[in-house]
């Protein structure tokens, strides 16, 4: 079973969204988690064992997950009674909770004790102690907000950095990378740097992400033909959108499950 849990006022502009994940059963089960443009921190406090492909073996990850951006599709597999406490971050704004290049993390699952420090793993001993979810979230709640105000010497860049994602899902990449340059005086290149610094992704791999979750909404949303889901999504021709789509999934769009999976429930931009 799913939840969403929406941020208090404050966090809003950092957090995208919390959310629960209870395995329904102690089965075994293994999924396929695709690009989202997004970081998440987990909290795994269930009994079960979650575990994620490298290096063509399964591999448990650890207490408390920090996943990267992921570029391309990451096999998972959920093993007993898993129940999770996610943190969705926006796709600029983990970069406000801690100091590492956030493109060090790409296509990985870190422990998150490791990059936040052992404060987290006191956090994670405490929420084993609760049950209440609305407990749970307010000491969550209350650890980001300690975070961010550690962290405010970088707010000036990392609203640049906001802008230039806005602007990138409204416009054609080339055209939003002179304006902001122009805008803020800054070289082209050092938008790219920052970009990538604060997000993790290049510029237009960002757009590349952002498109792809649109189809993937557009897909699960109704029976649109792919020829008007690739028009729709911005792609230049069916070509273009298949070979896209195959290179975040690993499958056609014609081949793709409609019905989000369990894991791409939580793991999606729905």
């Amino acid at each position: 079973m799913f939840t969403e849990i929406r941020p208090q006022e404050a966090l809003k502009p950092y957090v995208k969204r919390f959310y629960y994940y209870d395995a329904p059963s102690a089965h075994a089960f293994d999924d396929l988690v695709f690009p989202s443009g997004n970081l998440e921190l987990i909290f795994n406090l269930g009994n079960g064992l979650w575990k994620t492909k490298k290096d063509e073996a399964f591999c448990t990850t650890p207490a408390v997950e920090l996943w990267g951006q992921i570029t391309k599709p990451l096999a998972v597999r959920s093993v007993g009674k898993n129940f999770m406490l996610g943190v969705r971050f926006h796709p600029h704004t983990a970069a406000y909770f801690f100091d590492e290049d956030i493109s060090v993390f790409n296509n990985e699952i870190t422990n998150a004790v490791d990059v936040f420090g052992p404060s987290l793993n006191n956090l994670h001993e405490l929420l084993l102690t609760f049950t209440d979810p609305k407990d749970r979230i307010a000491m969550l709640e209350n650890y980001l907000l300690n975070r961010l105000a550690a962290s405010k010497k970088k707010h000036s860049r990392i609203r640049l950095v906001e802008a230039i994602a806005n602007g990138l899902k409204n416009h054609a990449e080339g055209e939003r990378i002179g304006m902001v340059s122009e805008r803020n005086k800054i070289s082209p290149r050092y938008v790219h740097r920052l970009f990538s610094q604060y997000t993790g992704l290049t510029p237009k791999l960002f757009c590349q992400i952002s498109r792809f979750q649109y189809s993937l909404q557009l897909m699960q949303g109704g029976d649109q033909k792919m020829t008007s889901v690739g028009y729709d999504s911005g792609y230049f021709d069916q070509s273009h959108f298949i070979r896209e789509f195959k290179s975040f999934t690993g499958l056609t769009p014609s081949s793709f499950p409609t019905q989000a999976t369990p894991i791409n429930q939580i793991l999606s931009n729905l």
